[in-house]
């Protein structure tokens, strides 16, 4: 667990995150409206030398072009649909040549590889904390 007073600390998370990122990378970030998502994602965008990084949301996904390119999907909308999983696939993601951030990434998300990291956002206090669960033998020893 780690304990983030700010946004710029929020943001600076995500850029220590992206030094340990390679093309097949999935990360799903869940919280609530105004958690910081964007912001982490924001983070790990700058790491790996991309601006101009704003939420997927009307759009869902969005293709970074970089030397490691970030997909950045924002799955708010599609909760709401019949069959999540289907709107998802139909995105065909470049999962294995990118890293893949999927706001709102929940089981639908999850299912597109065994090897993730999902992190979550508590704000329910003044200082937000985050869980990095590691998941796959990719993570297995991972720590920041």
């Amino acid at each position: 667990m780690v304990t983030v007073a700010t946004a710029d600390d929020m943001h600076a998370l995500g850029v220590k995150l992206s030094a340990h990122l390679v093309a097949g990378d999935l990360i799903l970030i869940n919280g609530p409206l105004g958690a910081g998502k964007t912001v982490l994602a924001q983070g790990i965008a700058a790491g790996l030398g991309i601006t101009d990084v704003t939420s997927p949301t009307f759009v869902i996904s969005r293709v970074h072009k970089a030397p490691l390119p970030l997909v950045h999907v924002d799955a708010y909308r599609l909760l709401d649909t019949a069959n999540p999983s289907l709107y998802l696939d139909d995105l065909d993601l470049d999962i294995e040549n990118s890293v893949t951030v999927i706001e709102w990434g929940g089981a639908e998300s999850a299912r597109l590889s065994q090897n993730r990291l999902e992190i979550t956002i508590d704000r329910s206090d003044e200082v937000r904390k985050v869980e990095i669960k590691c998941l796959g033998k990719r993570w297995a020893d991972f720590s920041l």
